[in-house]
């Protein structure tokens, strides 16, 4: 014989007091109104028998009134009866039973995709007395079963909206390691290489990273750069003693005796600075090359 659970009990339970609750309260219902038919049958009796019998006539009219109220009371009694009878409920052995074999059903039904939400709603209601709900890093749901019986259950906190969108913990470090090597554009492509995703969902672009560079108000590559000791094109070429578009076309050709290092995805390059001794010597260069061209 299977064992009932807890669980099972309670189902079991709830559904008889249920039905019994739904019995008396319409038993109730009825036999108010046989209370109302038999005070009107009182109060037409007393005024028939406080009339002067020498007034015929209000004599008649309140007996007519006490016949009525008479007919009211015992078809409101026979329907009382009648229906006590029909609808009574009597829990024998047999009806218990299968009111114990539903509960086994009762996960099947549950998880059925064809019950309906209201069923499942009424089924609900049947089972659970009250839910006492409280807040704050998980939610805890205190249950009451109608059979008396108390869960305490322990829930993981609905994500708001901004949270859903949340960049992950993971990918934040990452972008902040990687901006110090890598533009944008080239840690979108890391990230996306790896299978990282947005908070939403999405594949990373430059702007992207960008945008979460600067809603999480992490360091920007360029003061990384800047921490680092390296210049920016106009100081580049003031030590070099060239002008910018010289610069620019130097780092093109691999020609420039400075290391440079992407700052963005839009061209733009910073300098590691030269050794004295070198910036004397390329300056020197420089000026020599210009006599020569001057001279042809």
């Amino acid at each position: 014989m299977e064992v009932m659970t807890p669980v099972a009990l309670e189902v079991s339970l709830a559904v008889q007091q249920e039905i019994q609750r739904r019995f008396e309260e319409a038993d109730k219902l009825r036999l108010r109104q046989v209370e109302r038919c038999r005070y009107d049958v009182d109060s037409a009796r007393r005024r028939y028998m406080k009339v002067d019998p020498e007034n015929r006539l209000v004599a008649e009219e309140l007996e007519a009134e006490w016949n009525v109220k008479l007919r009211a009371l015992m078809e409101a009694e026979e329907e009382y009866k009648q229906r006590r009878a029909k609808e009574a409920v009597v829990i024998d052995d047999e009806k218990r039973e299968k009111i114990l074999s539903l509960t086994s059903s009762f996960p099947k039904l549950w998880g059925n995709p064809k019950t309906p939400h209201r069923e499942r709603k009424r089924m609900v209601q049947l089972l659970i007395e009250d839910v006492t709900l409280v807040k704050a890093e998980v939610i805890t749901a205190n249950v009451r079963f109608k059979g008396g019986a108390t869960r305490e259950l322990t829930l993981p906190r609905p994500l708001y909206p901004w949270e859903e969108w949340k960049t992950s913990e993971e990918v934040l470090a990452e972008i902040d390691r990687l901006l110090d090597n890598c533009t944008y554009g080239e840690i979108a492509t890391l990230l996306n290489e790896r299978g990282f995703t947005t908070g939403g969902g999405k594949k990373f672009d430059g702007y992207r990273v960008k945008r979460i560079r600067r809603g999480y108000k992490l360091r920007s590559r360029e003061s990384r750069l800047r921490e680092r000791g390296l210049l920016t094109l106009e100081e580049a070429s003031e030590m070099l003693g060239f002008c910018k578009a010289v610069v620019r076309r130097k780092r093109a050709k691999g020609e420039i005796p400075m290391v440079a290092h992407k700052l963005n995805d839009m061209g733009e390059y910073m300098y590691e600075p030269m050794q004295p001794e070198n910036t004397e010597t390329e300056k020197a260069s420089h000026g020599s090359n210009s006599v020569r061209r001057g001279a042809v």
